[in-house]
């Protein structure tokens, strides 16, 4: 099942969203959203996805294999994550945003951080990620935060 994606100015994507537990992870219901999640990743173009971003304000994120660097061959879904840089170097880069369609801007986010939360099966995972993967999983929290990408982006524009 394809979702429809959340636009700005919806109030839900200003609010932190709800953590999961363990045993909730693991229900048939859950794992549906998950697979649901990651095909609306797909068809919408995108290389991360917030549960939120689809009306579901729960800490879950989904990210495209591609980008994963854990494992080339499976998506990722991040359940209460949370992330601690392991550099002070920043990186400067062009985001986008499903949830603010058609615009662009700069966002500055650390390039190396560690990376903490539950896997698919509800199993504590923790990892390094670097560059433009912990770039995604930067925007991916902070939408579990209750925060946008333009609330700190730069050289803002619009393109068709």
């Amino acid at each position: 099942m394809v979702y429809d994606i959340v636009f700005e100015p919806e109030k839900m994507l200003h609010l932190p969203s709800a953590p999961v537990l363990p045993e909730e992870i693991t229900s048939r219901n859950m794992q549906k959203f998950i697979k649901d999640m990651i095909e609306t990743m797909y068809v919408k173009n995108g290389v991360g996805l917030a549960a939120v971003q689809v009306g579901k304000p729960i800490q879950l994120f989904t990210l495209i294999k591609t980008y994963n660097d854990l494992n080339e061959h499976e998506d990722l879904a991040l359940f209460n994550p949370t992330w601690k840089k392991l550099s002070i170097h920043k990186q400067t880069d062009e985001e986008g945003c499903l949830s603010v369609p058609k615009m662009y801007g700069l966002k500055k986010r650390y390039s190396k951080i560690l990376v903490s939360g539950l896997d698919k099966y509800g199993k504590k995972i923790e990892f390094i990620a670097e560059d433009f993967f912990a770039r995604i999983i930067q925007h991916e929290v902070d939408h579990l935060n209750g925060h946008l990408y333009v609330e700190g982006a730069t050289k803002l524009h619009q393109v068709e």
